[in-house]
Protein backbone atom coordinates (compact mmCIF):
# COMPACT_ATOMS: atom_id res chain seq x y z
CA UNK A 1 0.00 0.00 0.00
CA UNK A 2 1.45 3.37 -0.96
CA UNK A 3 1.21 6.57 1.08
CA UNK A 4 -1.39 8.13 -1.27
CA UNK A 5 -3.80 5.22 -0.81
CA UNK A 6 -2.96 5.06 2.91
CA UNK A 7 -4.04 8.64 3.58
CA UNK A 8 -7.47 8.47 1.97
CA UNK A 9 -11.09 8.54 3.08
CA UNK A 10 -12.70 5.27 4.14
CA UNK A 11 -16.28 4.52 3.02
CA UNK A 12 -17.86 6.14 6.11
CA UNK A 13 -15.80 9.29 5.65
CA UNK A 14 -16.73 9.42 1.96
CA UNK A 15 -20.39 9.09 2.95
CA UNK A 16 -19.95 12.27 5.00
CA UNK A 17 -18.21 13.86 1.99
CA UNK A 18 -15.01 14.58 3.90
CA UNK A 19 -12.08 15.96 1.95
CA UNK A 20 -8.45 15.68 2.99
CA UNK A 21 -6.62 18.90 2.21
CA UNK A 22 -3.32 17.99 3.80
CA UNK A 23 -1.80 15.37 6.07
CA UNK A 24 1.89 15.40 6.90
CA UNK A 25 4.30 15.44 9.81
CA UNK A 26 1.61 14.73 12.40
CA UNK A 27 -0.83 17.38 11.24
CA UNK A 28 -3.91 17.27 9.02
CA UNK A 29 -6.63 19.53 7.63
CA UNK A 30 -9.97 18.05 6.53
CA UNK A 31 -13.34 19.57 5.68
CA UNK A 32 -16.90 18.53 5.03
CA UNK A 33 -20.05 20.33 3.93
CA UNK A 34 -23.14 20.88 6.04
CA UNK A 35 -25.90 19.08 4.17
CA UNK A 36 -29.53 18.66 5.30
CA UNK A 37 -28.81 14.92 5.76
CA UNK A 38 -26.21 15.86 8.43
CA UNK A 39 -28.68 17.91 10.52
CA UNK A 40 -30.25 16.99 13.83
CA UNK A 41 -33.90 17.72 14.67
CA UNK A 42 -33.46 21.46 15.17
CA UNK A 43 -31.73 21.87 11.81
CA UNK A 44 -28.20 22.26 13.20
CA UNK A 45 -25.25 20.15 12.09
CA UNK A 46 -25.32 16.90 14.05
CA UNK A 47 -22.63 16.76 16.73
CA UNK A 48 -21.73 13.21 15.73
CA UNK A 49 -20.90 14.36 12.21
CA UNK A 50 -18.54 17.05 13.54
CA UNK A 51 -16.93 14.59 15.97
CA UNK A 52 -16.41 12.18 13.07
CA UNK A 53 -14.60 14.91 11.15
CA UNK A 54 -12.35 15.76 14.11
CA UNK A 55 -11.58 12.10 14.84
CA UNK A 56 -10.80 11.42 11.18
CA UNK A 57 -8.54 14.46 10.99
CA UNK A 58 -6.51 13.12 13.92
CA UNK A 59 -6.41 9.67 12.31
CA UNK A 60 -4.98 11.19 9.12
CA UNK A 61 -2.40 13.10 11.16
CA UNK A 62 -1.34 9.79 12.76
CA UNK A 63 -1.27 8.04 9.39
CA UNK A 64 1.20 10.68 8.21
CA UNK A 65 3.60 9.36 10.88
CA UNK A 66 3.13 5.61 10.44
CA UNK A 67 3.94 3.07 7.76
CA UNK A 68 1.04 2.23 5.43
CA UNK A 69 -1.12 -0.59 6.75
CA UNK A 70 -0.38 0.04 10.45
CA UNK A 71 -3.46 -0.61 12.59
CA UNK A 72 -4.54 1.83 15.30
CA UNK A 73 -7.75 3.15 16.79
CA UNK A 74 -9.28 5.77 19.06
CA UNK A 75 -9.33 4.61 22.69
CA UNK A 76 -10.40 7.81 24.44
CA UNK A 77 -11.95 11.09 23.32
CA UNK A 78 -13.22 14.31 24.84
CA UNK A 79 -15.37 16.80 22.92
CA UNK A 80 -16.34 20.36 23.73
CA UNK A 81 -19.05 21.87 21.53
CA UNK A 82 -18.52 25.62 21.23
CA UNK A 83 -21.10 26.92 18.72
CA UNK A 84 -23.85 25.57 16.44
CA UNK A 85 -23.42 25.16 12.69
CA UNK A 86 -26.40 26.03 10.49
CA UNK A 87 -24.89 26.07 6.99
CA UNK A 88 -21.73 26.07 4.90
CA UNK A 89 -18.69 23.95 5.52
CA UNK A 90 -16.68 22.91 8.58
CA UNK A 91 -12.92 22.45 8.65
CA UNK A 92 -10.90 20.43 11.16
CA UNK A 93 -7.26 21.21 11.90
CA UNK A 94 -5.61 18.36 13.77
CA UNK A 95 -2.23 17.95 15.39
CA UNK A 96 -0.56 15.08 17.21
CA UNK A 97 0.85 16.58 20.39
CA UNK A 98 2.73 13.61 21.84
CA UNK A 99 3.48 9.95 21.50
CA UNK A 100 4.22 7.51 24.32
CA UNK A 101 5.11 4.06 23.07
CA UNK A 102 2.15 2.86 21.01
CA UNK A 103 -0.15 5.69 22.17
CA UNK A 104 -0.70 8.97 20.33
CA UNK A 105 -2.29 12.08 21.84
CA UNK A 106 -3.70 14.93 19.83
CA UNK A 107 -6.34 17.56 19.37
CA UNK A 108 -8.46 18.91 16.55
CA UNK A 109 -10.23 22.23 16.33
CA UNK A 110 -13.22 22.54 14.02
CA UNK A 111 -14.33 25.88 12.63
CA UNK A 112 -17.18 26.98 10.39
CA UNK A 113 -16.72 28.74 7.05
CA UNK A 114 -16.63 32.10 8.86
CA UNK A 115 -13.58 30.99 10.87
CA UNK A 116 -15.60 30.66 14.09
CA UNK A 117 -14.54 27.86 16.47
CA UNK A 118 -17.38 25.34 16.76
CA UNK A 119 -15.77 22.28 18.39
CA UNK A 120 -12.63 21.28 20.28
CA UNK A 121 -11.69 17.58 20.30
CA UNK A 122 -8.94 15.78 22.20
CA UNK A 123 -8.22 12.09 21.81
CA UNK A 124 -5.87 9.24 22.54
CA UNK A 125 -5.18 6.55 19.96
CA UNK A 126 -3.37 3.24 20.34
CA UNK A 127 -1.34 1.44 17.71
CA UNK A 128 -1.93 -2.32 17.50
CA UNK A 129 0.88 -4.66 18.40
CA UNK A 130 2.72 -6.19 15.49
CA UNK A 131 1.00 -9.51 14.80
CA UNK A 132 4.32 -11.36 14.79
CA UNK A 133 5.18 -9.79 18.14
CA UNK A 134 1.82 -10.92 19.54
CA UNK A 135 2.38 -14.47 18.33
CA UNK A 136 5.85 -14.54 19.86
CA UNK A 137 4.50 -13.27 23.19
CA UNK A 138 2.00 -16.14 23.32
CA UNK A 139 4.64 -18.84 22.79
Amino acid sequence: MDQENWIACAPFESLLQMQIHEASEGEAVLSMPFLPQFAQGAGLMHGGAMVSLADTALAMAIKSLLAPGTHFGTIEAHTRFLAPVRKGQVTARARITSREGREFYGHADVEDDQGRAVLHFEARFKQARDRKESVNREL
